[in-house]
């Protein structure tokens, strides 16, 4: 009995020793190792994000061989809250998930496609302006806060480009995924407690039944979609149906369906429209007016342009390609004010870039703002609004660099961004048909993170009828 009794206390022992080994090794001897291992980097950083280090860098060649090598450097793991409450598709997915999802998306953004979607985004922002004449007309001017507006106009834009419905009918979706992106964020930033997203909160109660709602609302939509085209009346102008007949043609390519997606996996695409085509564009948009309600200068100069090249014509896509001073504010405007400050990944396998050696499973952090802002990579001039460095377009005022990335960089280069900035592009024209704009002096310059970047107390313009 004692032999039995001491084997089993040995056996415990054993046991005990290894877990607390398995620990220590976890938090403390293995992130020493990591942390020697990776010192003296030059202008290359660590931080830690609890016990794992994460390496921060500078380096242009670097940072292009990061976001190129995708079997080496995958996007790091979105954190689950993310991924389960806001959206996962194809800004989470990797390996052949994340290239059959692109190969899906990529005929939703081709430009011929984007062609199509000029009228829809015209009507938007028409009944903006519209809005904004009515509260300007007593005196010619008013001050308004934009943010709001803004949010709503690229609302209305998304829910008929994505869903060929009307803002008013996906007004709840926007409401509940901005809803769900405020909370979210507050979740994030608090005190982390293991396991407490499974815990009924009030918070995490009503996040699921935010979510659940938008399936719900998303799913009937699809269904709606569906039931029309296979009625021969699917309007395949939009971006869901577009991306269904894709996925139709796909499955019947192949003759099988492993070669399509899902409806689960459609809803949750249906979220990143709403949610990245939302956010991305209202944010270029209220940073541009904000800008150049502070450089009124070029805020003439872009609205000289306007009227040079289009004057009374009706907009078209021909007619916006023509307009270089738009692009070259709203490239600056990225470089300044990125909608996402920055991108991470995670080392694959132990890699060699140069001089720089990278361990497996080290989390690299790419930070956009402060390479957008670097005076080693773009001057003395670096924070100040020069929209003048892109006259001769990114390459000539990056020399070639990846060293401007406000839609990432790479394969995985954002697939909407074509979207974004036209979108962005007509509106901002319509704007300077109508107004000239000035900051208020209740404007409170506060930019804000909540997933994208956004002012934290609005944009407090007044607006001045022209």
């Amino acid at each position: 009995m004692d032999a039995v009794s001491n084997t089993v206390a040995i056996s415990c022992a054993i046991v005990v020793v290894l877990c607390a080994w398995k620990i220590v090794n976890m938090v403390w001897v293995r992130p020493k190792k990591l942390e020697k291992y990776l010192r003296n980097q030059g202008r290359n950083f660590i931080t830690w994000i609890g016990w794992n280090p994460r390496v921060t860098i500078m380096e242009p060649e670097i940072i292009k061989d990061v976001l190129t090598k995708l079997n080496d450097f995958q996007k790091s793991k979105s954190n689950p809250m993310v991924v389960k409450y806001l959206a996962s598709g194809l800004v989470t997915y990797e390996g052949d998930q994340w290239a059959k999802h692109r190969k899906l998306l990529n005929p939703s953004f081709h430009v011929e496609k984007l062609k199509n979607m000029v009228p829809a985004f015209h009507l938007s922002c028409s009944e903006m302006i519209k809005k904004w004449e009515k509260l300007v007309s007593s005196n010619g001017s008013c001050e308004l806060d934009v943010w709001s507006h803004l949010q709503a106009l690229t609302s209305d834009v998304i829910s008929r480009t994505a869903f060929g419905s009307s803002y008013e009918e996906g007004v709840q979706i926007f409401e509940l995924i901005t809803e769900q992106s405020v909370s979210l964020m507050e979740a994030l930033q608090s005190v982390y407690i293991p396991g407490s997203r499974f815990l009924p909160t009030k918070r995490n109660m009503r996040m699921k039944a935010i979510d659940n709602k938008v399936n719900h609302l998303i799913r009937s939509i699809i269904d709606n979609k569906l039931k029309a085209m296979k009625a021969g009346e699917g309007n395949y102008n939009d971006l869901l149906g577009i991306m269904l007949d894709s996925n139709n043609k796909m499955v019947e390519q192949h003759q099988n369906k492993s070669h399509g997606i899902t409806i689960e996996e459609v809803i949750e695409e249906c979220k990143v429209f709403y949610f990245a085509g939302q956010e991305t564009t209202s944010s270029l948009l209220v940073w541009t007016m904000i800008l150049l309600s502070k450089h009124k200068e070029w805020q003439s100069r872009t609205r000289d342009e306007v009227l040079n090249v289009l004057g009374d014509k009706t907009i078209d896509i021909d007619g916006l390609n023509r307009l270089k001073v738009i692009n070259m504010i709203f490239y600056e405007v990225l470089r300044l004010y990125p909608p996402v400050v920055g991108l991470a990944r995670q080392v694959c396998k132990d890699i060699t870039l140069g001089e720089f050696s990278f361990p497996t499973g080290i989390q690299i952090s790419i930070p956009t703002i402060l390479i957008h802002y670097d005076e080693q990579l773009w001057g003395s001039d670096a924070k100040k609004f020069k929209p003048e460095r892109f006259s001769e377009g990114i390459s000539k005022a990056t020399k070639n660099q990846v060293i401007y990335i406000p839609f990432g960089g790479g394969p995985r280069i954002c697939i909407g961004q074509n979207f974004a900035l036209l979108e962005a592009k007509l509106a901002l024209v319509m704007i300077l048909q109508k107004f000239s704009f000035e900051l208020s002096q209740s404007y409170v310059h506060a930019p804000n993170i909540v997933i994208t970047l956004q002012p934290q107390y609005g944009a407090h313009l007044i607006l001045h009828k022209l």
